[in-house]
């Protein structure tokens, strides 16, 4: 009976962190790696028999062997574009060889979209190309690269789930870019569970990542994104990819943001800006001219403002509205801006510039529909909410700049000069920022109001009525 049972994999059962990835052999509230509650969620794993083990899945080739590492070749790592100078931007300059790149976004904000007219483009220009299409048939791809004016392109296309069959038909046609859309619909047959659960993903990525680094071939995953914005399944994904990028925004707005999460051939948090066509995405190349609204008169509530994404200096409009409350709690609404920075911004306001918001709603947003979490953007909105109380407009070519600390002074910001630089280019005549430090260089012919706290501010504020 023992000699019978000895090869046979004995099915047990572990408990996985959708947050942060690791394992539990029992279900607890709350994680006790990350601290997050109720992210444990029960799958099945199946150890390895005797015999079975991972040996062929070493990274580097067949032959596995220590060097030093100053003889490691660095040959054939140039990067490869994508011809779309918003994509290489978001991924650091082009796609590195090996690399494995996981695009995650809501359904139907443009991922697909993206990977096909890059794929194509890519093509034209004689690249090798492969596309894997795990949710749609062949017909449905061929309808859609109709509408994407792309139907006539030369690269190959697989319609297939099955791991083992993708991964055959790779090394048989060795594309030099490998994409599947999407990394939840494929699975292999030698492991159990549904396509998309949490051992599938983790074995089939593994295999994926393997694959790429052994081959050289640059694979992109596609992956969808949960209700709570994280890519559908384990977070374990996340740390076994090279690139994660994210697709921000809403699917009905016309622009749409891709953010670097992770890079590890790049730097993270830089974005690229679509616009979105009937006939695909677009880039967009000077970004911030779409969060400005032109051609418009001052009105009050309204802030310039400029952020960091990576090495991108972007201007966007800092928006507020203040109201007398017809509630007992007054409200306090903001999108694209943390909710707890806005509620200390108004305690600031309250206590050292003057202006008691106290008993009434306030609502704060940033325009075009982008995410700001830099704290530069603290003085233009405590001027927003300022503006909107006090009925004092700004002019559309102001720009404020200044972080704000908990004694009501505002703090001078990081790379100052090249946010001025990037404010000047786009015709900003006036510049609000803090009176701590040099004088940068690019402030050119702009007229300079240099602040020291927020009384100072709110002061400079009322002289323009």
């Amino acid at each position: 009976m023992v000699a019978l049972n000895k090869g046979k994999a004995k099915k047990e059962i572990e408990f996985l962190c959708t947050s942060c990835g690791n394992t539990t052999t029992k279900w607890v509230g709350r994680c006790p790696f990350c601290g997050e509650w109720n992210s444990l969620k029960e799958h099945a794993v199946i150890p390895a028999v005797d015999g079975a083990g991972r040996g062929g899945r070493g990274l580097g080739g067949p032959v596995h062997k220590v060097v030093a590492l100053k003889d490691v070749s660095t040959e054939d790592t140039r990067r490869l574009s994508t011809a779309n100078t918003e994509f290489d931007r978001v991924l650091g300059g082009g796609l590195a060889p090996g690399s494995l790149v996981l695009i995650g976004g809501d359904p139907g904000i443009g991922k697909s979209t993206l990977v096909l007219t890059t794929l194509a483009t890519m093509t034209a220009a004689g690249v090798k190309t492969l596309y894997v299409s795990g949710e749609e048939s062949a017909n449905q791809v061929k309808l859609r690269s109709e509408r994407l004016n792309v139907s006539g392109s030369d690269m190959l296309l697989l319609c297939e789930t099955g791991l083992e069959k993708i991964i055959e038909m790779a090394k048989e046609v060795k594309p030099q870019v490998l994409v599947i859309d999407s990394i939840q619909t494929v699975y292999k047959g030698d492991l159990p569970g549904t396509p998309g659960s949490a051992s599938q993903l983790r074995e089939c990525t593994l295999d994926l990542m393997v694959f790429a680094k052994n081959t050289g071939c640059i694979t992109i995953l596609i992956g969808h994104v949960t209700k709570d914005g994280q890519i559908a399944g384990p977070r374990i994904l996340e740390h076994m990819v090279d690139t994660v990028v994210y697709f921000e925004g809403d699917r009905n707005n016309q622009y749409r943001l891709l953010r670097t999460i992770k890079n590890r051939f790049g730097a993270t948090d830089e974005i690229g800006v679509f616009e979105m066509t009937s006939h695909g995405l677009n880039a967009v190349p000077n970004p911030s001219r779409v969060f400005l609204q032109e051609g418009v008169p001052p009105t009050p509530g309204s802030v310039v403002c400029c952020t960091l994404e990576g090495s991108r200096a972007l201007l966007f409009e800092t928006q507020a509205l203040v109201n007398q409350t017809n509630f007992a709690v007054p409200q306090r609404v903001a999108a694209g801006i943390d909710p707890k920075r806005l509620t200390i911004i108004l305690a600031l306001l309250e206590k050292f510039g003057g202006v008691s918001v106290g008993m009434c709603d306030v609502f704060a947003s940033i325009a075009g529909g982008i995410r700001v979490t830099d704290t530069s953007s603290d003085l233009a909105l405590a001027l927003a909410v300022a503006s909107n109380h006090l009925g004092i407009p700004l002019g559309r070519q102001t720009i404020a700049i200044g972080e704000l600390g908990l004694s009501g002074e505002v703090r001078n910001v990081s790379l100052l000069d090249q946010r001025l630089k990037e404010a000047r280019r786009l015709g900003m005549t006036v510049a609000v920022i803090p009176s701590a430090g040099k004088l940068p260089e690019s402030v050119g012919n702009m007229r300079v109001v240099r602040v020291g706290g927020l009384g100072e501010a709110v002061a400079w504020l009322m002289d323009q009525k």
